[in-house]
């Protein structure tokens, strides 16, 4: 495992995992880990041997959230600019995974809706509480969270800075998929199972055109989307693809 302020990465079989992992301090994110989280998925990104990327925390906790001693040495103009460090996982050519149990609040949570797929343990709690301490969430969370949830579901969670549950986080779109916490891994294994079997190059493409959906008109996006399934068309994975289909066999990418 290679060690980073407050993480580590491991590689193994095309997975590479980032733990979040400060004993403790219910594995608190500091301005200095936001900055090499941001490297570490840009060198994830490039990397041939990673298929995907999880995030998860140590011990009990996804984490708790920032390190708020940090943000009062901090200038204004550098925390202007926290959104691009926690929106790697987004920028990430690879799909990437969210595990999340107990505590995912503030950049925990930030972190989280900037990842494709968040699976949870029954036992998680989200929260954007930085209102309580006279802020606002701002490493994105706003932003994803209305265009995730809708205006008045956000002003009702981040105004009011308030505690989800699963069951509740469920029912809004903001995980994937919830369960047992003892079954939490094998959830995350199985959908990385499922996504092995796919075309690397398709599910790429296929990030990169939603996630311009999320913010371009129309007439914009499905210009973005018949560009990329033509360059799709004309890809040896499309001609696999259709091969193994036919063959009724399994497609090797």
């Amino acid at each position: 495992m290679t060690e980073h302020e407050g993480f580590g990465v491991e590689s193994r079989d095309g997975v590479a995992t980032i733990t979040l992992d400060v004993p403790g301090k219910l594995n608190r994110v500091t301005l200095g880990a936001r900055a090499q989280l941001a490297h570490v998925f840009a060198e994830l990104g490039e990397d041939d041997s990673v298929r995907f990327v999880v995030i998860t925390g140590a011990g009990d906790a996804f984490t708790a959230g920032g390190d708020i001693a940090g943000f009062l040495r901090a200038e204004p103009e550098s925390l202007s600019r926290l959104h691009w460090n926690v929106s790697a996982p987004e920028r990430c050519p690879k799909p990437v995974i969210a595990k999340l149990r107990g505590y995912a609040f503030g950049v925990g949570l930030e972190l989280a809706l900037a990842c494709d797929f968040r699976i949870a343990a029954d036992n998680v709690e989200l929260a954007l509480p930085e209102v309580k301490l006279g802020m606002i969430p701002g490493s994105g969370g706003t932003q994803r969270l209305v265009r995730l949830i809708g205006l008045g579901r956000a002003k009702d969670a981040i105004m009011r800075g308030r505690r989800i549950g699963a069951e509740e986080a469920l029912a809004l779109g903001l995980v994937t998929e919830v369960v047992p916490a003892a079954e939490l891994d094998a959830a995350v294994d199985h959908l990385i199972g499922e996504l092995a079997e796919l075309s690397p190059l398709a599910l790429a493409t296929a990030k990169r055109v939603l996630n311009l959906a999320e913010e371009s008109p129309l007439h914009v996006g499905l210009q973005a989307e018949g560009l990329a399934y033509g360059l799709l068309r004309s890809t040896q994975d499309f001609k696999e693809g259709v091969e193994a289909f036919g063959e009724k066999r399994k497609p090797e990418w």
